[in-house]
């Protein structure tokens, strides 16, 4: 069996993993977490790789145990209860991770991070630095993928550009957090018109409730990179309660900052592109963590926050 300390020798921002399951058993076999599924005659055992995984959600139908439970906290891997398609995202009546209870974390990152929190002027740039950093990793992710190019998606294409033209400007000239949220909100409606005419998907309106596809590969999308955020706030040891954008009042708002690094380069144009084609759910949620990976997603989201809490909110 493998020592702890093994267990947590692949750093998070390098795992490869995030799993989706449902109507399965998870447990503990021979040193190994392993979920057993029921085909018509048989039952079937597959392997979880908990030193390369980052995220385990339990859909409908999930039981785990205990021991299963251990292994996962022990190599430090996070376990979230969600309804089916990974939607919605739940743990007894809130939206919560389970995280693992191990307080032997670095300090650095939150003290760092708290440093500037209390002060609202200092907030407010850090919210503006997330906003450029999003719109820098979305302009690099688009100029080089090329399977969005051959879905049309090109970054220096009219309607593109003409989304961005002045975004740094606005950013930089918002008095307050709601002015930064209406910019952010303009900016992704343009992106989704942009989305909706290379896909050809005239009738859509986001909507959290609808059903049709775009919506739910949205909804399913973002709240894997929910998964990604709260695994980079977890090791760094920041709780999610200290939000630079989505609000005080709400306790796990810093994950919708974090995630919002990444959701309209990656989750925004895949969930369109896969609507269009009527992809399964599953093949949406295996190109988006192929993309994850591709693009480095989780890389980016530790380098920002380590980044903004090492220079103590100095950008």
């Amino acid at each position: 069996m493998e020592q702890l300390t093994d267990l947590k020798a692949i750093l998070h921002s390098k795992r490869a993993n995030i799993y989706y399951l449902e109507k399965c058993r998870v447990m503990q076999k021979d040193g190994r977490v392993l979920y057993l599924t029921e085909a018509k005659d048989e039952q079937l055992y597959w392997n979880i790789p908990i030193a390369n995984t980052t995220v385990v959600l339990l859909g409908t139908g999930t039981s785990i145990t205990q021991a299963a439970v251990r292994m996962l906290a022990s190599a430090g891997v996070l376990i979230g209860f969600s309804g089916g398609g990974a939607t919605p995202l739940l743990a007894a009546s809130e939206i919560e991770w389970l995280t693992p209870q191990s307080e032997y974390r670095p300090t650095e990152y939150v003290q760092g991070w708290l440093s500037f929190w209390f002060d609202d002027g200092k907030r407010l740039q850090i919210a503006k630095h997330f906003q450029l950093l999003r719109i820098n990793y979305l302009q690099s992710v688009w100029s080089k993928d090329k399977d969005l190019k051959n879905e049309g998606f090109f970054i220096d294409d009219e309607d593109i550009t003409r989304s961005f033209s002045g975004y740094p400007d606005k950013v930089e000239h918002a008095r307050n957090v709601t002015d930064l949220l209406l910019i952010e909100a303009q900016l992704t409606k343009n992106l989704y018109k942009a989305a909706v005419n290379r896909t050809k998907q005239e009738d859509f309106v986001r909507n959290y409730d609808n059903t049709d596809n775009a919506n739910l590969f949205l909804n399913h999308g973002n709240y894997l990179a929910y998964g990604l955020a709260a695994s980079t706030l977890w090791v760094l040891g920041i709780p999610h309660g200290f939000a630079v954008m989505h609000g005080k009042t709400r306790r796990g708002a810093l994950v919708f900052d974090v995630a919002d690094l990444v959701k309209d380069a990656l989750i925004l144009p895949w969930a369109f592109i896969c609507a269009k084609e009527k992809t399964t759910e599953q093949e949406f949620r295996q190109q988006i963590l192929q993309k994850f990976t591709e693009h480095k997603a989780l890389d980016f989201m530790f380098d920002s926050i380590k980044q903004v809490s090492l220079r103590g909110g100095s950008i």
